[in-house]
Parts: structure tokens; C-alpha cells; sequence
């Protein structure tokens, strides 16, 4: 049974301006005002509950050199969204987070590691690999989500409670960055799998799925998280860094069918209603989420605490 939990945070974003503050946390309420929740509760999901983020503060001139924009907030939000997950992974739901921004995947990576485990199939635009060994202006969380997840950022975010790396660098794919993206060579040579945009439109999201599904160290009971920029902006404007290049609708939906009824749970982020006055896009995503994501959890690998 799905559980939407929603995790309404942009800690992990850069400001769109200065002291200015990204929207993402809105997309909660907005994908319900266009009917995703009912859509989900007409088949039997339950409301899961909301983990509030602590204050969004734009701290770039005050922060420590070597340490991330929000940082303490961000810990924090991690380890009570992380609580959550592992209380419905626990009862056999399947938890499926709006967000909210990619800094979610800690609190994902942080609840596997207390469950029983399991991989992480990353889906976005972006490849979210920047940190300290690549970069000198490591600060935003959302764009380096990752690197964190598989152990390569910085302790206080990437080994929380000592529990880093919270994915096995064998157990993790990357689907759907684009083919310029910076950091493309490094995660490649780094992770079991990586699926650039291009080959998925190229080949066809079926293929892209079974490769996923057949990689070792995935299989079943690893989580899934969708970073709606991976859409084509022609598609999906309202996010915080688009890039053309990326997929269709139909594409992602076909994707999340094969493989969501495998993953123990799964988060969206990076939508951003500031950037969709009308609802538009709202209602887009809402029917992406609902077909792509209606088997969520079904056919996932028991938790070794369930």
C-alpha cells in the first residue's frame, strides 16, 4: 500500500536570487490541488503524513568555507523524514515522498540503511555529482544529492549518525542526465549503471528499465528517486535548472511502470510552482505520477525488519 508522505524542503537549493527563497516547498500542496492525492486514495493509499523542513536561509555569506547551504537544517530534516520512511517501510508501505528538493535521497539513504538496505535508481536531469574532489563551490545540497548518497561529499552530510554510505556503489543507476553534463565520465566509472537521456529516447524506456531491473545489486527493494527536470522543458518548464534534451512524458511514465512496482519507495522534487502560475504544470505531473507510480512498491523485496 502506497503512503504519500509529503516533505515540503528547499534547503538543498540555490536561492533564485539573492535572499530570496525556491518554491519547491509549495509542490506538495500544489500536485494536490491537481488531483494527485485522489487519484492515489481512490486506490487504496493512505496519507502518510508531512515532515516539516526548519527555516530556509539563504547563509552563502555567513556559512563556513567546506560545508553546505543549510546545513544543520538539512541534518535535521534527514534524520525525521529518515524516522518516518522507516516506520512505513516497516508496516510493508510503500512511502512515496513530494518533495520538496533532491537533498531528500540522505533521509532515503539514511532510512534504507536502517531497513534492511537496498539500492537507489536515480532519475534526473542532472547527474547531482558535484562534490569536494570535483569542485570548489560544493554548497548546494540538491545538485550534489548523489555524491552524498554514495559516500563522496563531505562526513557531515554524506555519514550521518555513521551510518555513509547509505548505497553501495554496485547497487546504484543514474537515468536521465544529459549528455553534456559535467560530471557524466566520473559517475559513470563510479556506479554500476548510467543511462544518459539520449540512449533512453534513442532505445526506448523499456530497454532502459530492464537494463535497470537486470543490473546486480538492484533487483528489487532499492529506492527510487525522480527529479522532474529529467522531463524535456518543452514539457516541464517549472524546475529550478532545465536543460532540453531531456525525456517526454510518455517516456517517463513508460519508465516508472516497469520499474516503480520494484522500488520500496520512491520521492519527487525540484517541481516548482512559483514557475507554473497556472496550474498547468501541476496537473502534467500529477498524471505522470499517477500512471507511472500506481503499482509503487508491489512487487519489492521484504524488509529484513518487517
Amino acid at each position: 500500500m502506497i503512503a504519500l508522505v509529503s516533505a515540503p524542503t528547499n534547503l538543498g537549493l540555490r536561492p533564485p536570487q539573492r535572499s530570496a527563497v525556491p518554491g519547491t516547498a509549495k509542490a506538495p500542496e500544489a500536485l494536490r490541488e491537481a488531483g494527485l492525492h485522489e487519484a492515489f486514495f481512490s486506490r487504496g493509499a493512505v496519507d502518510g503524513g508531512v515532515v516539516l523542513p526548519g527555516r530556509y536561509v539563504d547563509d552563502d555569506d555567513s556559512r563556513p568555507a567546506g560545508s553546505i547551504r543549510n546545513q544543520d537544517a538539512v541534518i535535521d530534516h534527514a534524520r525525521r523524514l529518515a524516522h518516518r520512511l522507516a516506520l512505513l517501510r516497516g508496516q510493508g508501505r510503500a512511502p512515496l515522498v513530494l518533495g520538496g528538493d533532491c537533498s531528500l535521497v540522505v533521509a532515503a539513504g539514511l532510512a534504507t540503511r536502517v531497513t534492511g538496505g537496498g539500492g537507489l535508481v536515480h532519475v534526473d536531469g542532472h547527474t547531482d555529482f558535484r562534490h569536494p574532489g570535483n569542485s570548489a563551490s560544493i554548497g548546494a545540497l540538491a545538485g550534489e544529492d548523489l555524491a552524498a548518497a554514495i559516500g563522496s561529499h563531505i562526513p557531515e552530510v554524506a555519514d550521518i549518525d555513521g551510518l555513509g554510505p547509505y548505497f553501495d556503489q554496485a547497487a546504484t543507476a543514474h537515468i536521465g542526465c544529459r549528455r553534456d553534463d559535467e560530471e557524466l565520465a566520473e559517475v559513470t566509472e563510479t556506479i554500476a549503471l548510467t543511462l544518459p537521456a539520449d540512449q533512453i529516447i534513442l532505445h526506448g524506456a523499456p530497454r532502459a528499465a530492464a537494463r535497470v531491473l537486470s543490473t546486480p545489486g538492484i533487483g528489487r527493494g532499492f529506492w527510487l528517486q525522480i527529479d522532474v527536470d529529467v522531463l524535456d522543458p518543452a514539457h516541464m518548464p517549472a524546475v529550478d535548472s532545465p536543460d532540453p534534451g531531456g525525456l517526454a512524458p510518455q517516456d517517463l511514465v513508460a519508465f516508472l511502470e516497469i520499474v516503480a512496482p520494484r522500488a520500496w519507495g520512491a520521492s519527487v522534487t525540484v517541481f516548482d510552482p512559483d514557475l507554473d502560475p497556472d496550474g498547468s504544470h501541476a496537473r502534467l505531473l500529477s498524471g505522470i505520477l499517477s500512471e507511472g507510480l500506481a503499482r509503487l512498491g508491489e512487487d519489492s523485496a521484504p524488509t529484513e525488519l518487517a
